[in-house]
């Protein structure tokens, strides 16, 4: 894919802001006018966001309902009564279960998990769920990263004499079910201040506000957060406000002392021996954790993130990392099959947006596919396969695009969908899977405005290679935990050459080994260009071209700087 680059815009306002914050912080004004950007500019607040405190998260009890789930708990408690922990499969639910069963267990014994099959279950609160809760005794199911939808199932649980307590975060419809306690800061009755916590982390409010309410000291939930930091890079919530400062100490946490389980994993992706990042979780620590859930059941994962035991912590984390490899070639192949269709499609026309369906492809991998598709063709993408009498399908979108919207445009032909504005998954009849195709793209070509169908690059900076030094990227490195709402800086660098020494690397020679000098110093800088083998020959023609970047460690030569390449423009 070809972005078209924007390079940002500065005002004489920010770059004197920028000059100023400067001098006081003896930093880069490079870097000192991305604080700007994002709004800190006085000197005290850039220490708060670069020293991120846990004494400043938000009261739990700003949450609405929080003060009826923390009684209903605690009447649970005081009588006894048997309590399940259930949650999604995916990492965060999964994250989540974890969390909020691991520090329960620390005070209550009466307790158990429960993950929902993918394949003979679905999303979400299922009967079979509840009916196996009712068998084992429960009366108090405590919901993590779903439950705000399960209206008929939750009803029927309350039938069953079983009580919820929903900690969601997904969009709310304007009927929500008879929980005793909803907690989501998205209902739009809520005033808590901050709306972008995943499910991982409403389940982390609310064991915070049980721990205050029961005189609980904080401690004895902080060994917790690396399973916050896990969910918030895995399920790619705004890495700002409360959520920096639960990734900040949650990385922390994985790299210092993580739990079992989590070590574990850590030493299958091959990740002892280095700093733990946003990235690598992911791209390897999060996979694994969902490859479970894709491929059998998601328990397997929680039974992994609570284990004690190390020597069983790594055969479970083995069976899941076999898992993965599963996963990927599924995936690979069900890619491969879908961009066929696909350009087979635009040989005809170019829809505004991609629906595809196929009975054989595995519902456990078809988010991915969307994402794959959506990244390759910048278009919202929906991906379904058959189950039984129905479709299940997965919805990703383009930045700019309410996919949510659209699929809510859709709702009187679906069974039950759910989710956020650029991720949905559906479950429809598959008698109306035409329909919903032709209902979906009208929306889509009625809504979708032509600009955001171009891939933009945002650009933060344009340096000279003689700016990059080991100073500025430690710097840098401060301005982590990176994600969406903090994304690493961009920069871009004009007219570079290949230094001579520039190649083709990866399994298919997919991606090139750079080494470049720029026209204004004699620096070589290394970088990667992963997936854009195709820049190779003119690279290696001795013509200038630009390139944009982010700046990165090599982690195969601890302390050397790598650029890693964003894309390409040179003459086609």
């Amino acid at each position: 894919m070809t972005y078209q680059w924007t390079i940002q815009e500065t005002s004489d306002m920010e770059q004197k802001q920028a000059k100023e914050l400067s001098e006081k912080l003896n930093m880069s004004p490079v870097l000192t006018l991305h604080l700007v950007r994002h709004g800190i500019t006085t000197e005290s607040a850039a220490k708060r966001f670069f020293r991120p405190q846990l004494n400043d998260l938000i009261n739990p009890f700003l949450m609405k309902d929080m003060d009826l789930a923390v009684d209903r708990l605690n009447d649970a408690i005081g009588r006894k009564e048997r309590i399940m922990v259930y949650g999604d499969y995916d990492v965060d639910g999964c994250t989540a279960v974890a969390l909020v069963y691991k520090f329960l267990l620390q005070f209550y014994g009466n307790i158990e998990y429960y993950i929902p099959d993918r394949y003979d279950e679905g999303y979400g609160v299922s009967r079979k769920g509840i009916d196996f809760a009712k068998a084992q005794g429960v009366s108090l199911i405590i919901i993590l990263d779903c439950g705000i939808k399960a209206v008929e199932e939750i009803t029927y649980a309350k039938e069953q004499g079983i009580d919820f307590i929903i900690c969601d975060h997904h969009m709310p419809d304007e009927v929500m079910p008879p929980a005793v306690a909803i907690l989501n800061p998205k209902r739009p009755d809520d005033t808590y201040p901050f709306k972008h916590l995943c499910g991982c982390g409403v389940g982390f409010k609310f064991m915070q506000a049980f721990a205050k309410n029961n005189g609980i000291p904080f401690s004895k939930i902080i060994p917790l957060l690396d399973l916050c930091a896990i969910s918030i890079a895995a399920d790619l919530v705004h890495v700002t406000d409360e959520n920096r400062i639960l990734a900040y100490h949650g990385l922390k946490q994985l790299n210092q002392t993580p739990s079992i389980g989590v070590q574990a994993i850590v030493e299958i992706c091959g990740l002892s021996e280095r700093e733990i990042t946003m990235s690598d979780i992911m791209f390897k620590i999060g996979p694994r954790i969902n490859a479970s859930g894709r491929m059998e059941n998601g328990k397997l994962s929680v039974d992994l993130l609570v284990e004690k035991d190390i020597t069983k912590a790594l055969a479970a984390a083995k069976h899941i990392d076999e898992y993965n490899e599963q996963r990927k070639d599924i995936d690979k192949h069900m890619t491969e099959e879908a961009n066929h269709i696909v350009e087979k499609l635009d040989k005809q026309e170019h829809p505004a947006c991609i629906v595809l369906c196929d009975e054989n492809w595995n519902k456990g991998v078809i988010g991915i596919v969307a994402s794959r598709l959506t990244e390759m063709y910048f278009r919202p993408t929906v991906v379904l396969t058959r189950d039984g009498n129905f479709a299940t399908g997965s919805a990703r979108s383009i930045s700019g695009f309410d996919v949510y919207s659209a699929i809510k445009s859709c709702r009187d032909l679906l069974i039950n969908f759910g989710g956020h504005t650029y991720a949905c998954g559906m479950t429809i009849r598959w008698s109306d899977v035409e329909e919903f195709k032709h209902r979906f793209q009208q929306y889509v070509e009625t809504h979708l405005e032509e600009t955001l169908t171009v891939p933009i690059l945002k650009v933060d900076a344009t340096l000279d290679f003689s700016n990059i030094n080991n100073r500025l990227f430690h710097d840098l490195k401060r301005f982590s935990p990176f994600g969406p709402g903090n994304q690493k800086p961009v920069f871009c660098t004009k007219n570079v050459y290949d230094f001579g020494t520039s190649k083709v690397v990866g399994r298919d020679q997919e991606h090139i080994k750079l080494e470049l000098v720029d026209s204004k110093s004699a620096t070589v800088m290394n970088g990667i260009a992963f997936g854009q083998s195709a820049a190779a020959r003119y690279i290696k023609s001795r013509r200038s071209f630009d390139i944009a970047y982010t700046i990165e460690e090599n982690i195969y030569k601890r302390g050397n700087i790598q650029l890693q390449i964003e894309d390409i423009h040179y003459e086609r």
